[in-house]
């Protein structure tokens, strides 16, 4: 799946935020979508790029794309769950 191929159907802004607190609103943000349907995360906190993938695994959704652009990094999250 390329970057093109992705339809966004919510953005997240979670820049500017310490960690665990992009994870804690990834966590309530991602049930405002439905199953298939994708949040764009926006972060500049380095720690996500661990993070992340970790929290995918154990909730059960899928980051089909990982972007970063300077200090920005953006997660494309489906949710599976």
């Amino acid at each position: 799946m390329s970057g093109e191929d992705i339809v966004v159907d919510k953005v997240m802004d979670l820049k500017g935020m310490p960690c665990p607190m992009p994870i804690v609103k990834m966590s309530k943000g991602i049930k405002d979508v439905e199953i298939g349907q994708v949040v764009e995360a926006l972060t500049t906190d380095p720690g996500a790029l661990a993070d992340f993938p970790a929290w995918a695994r154990t909730s059960g959704n899928e980051i089909v794309k990982t972007d970063q652009e300077g200090d920005v990094i953006k997660f494309y999250i489906m949710r599976k769950a």
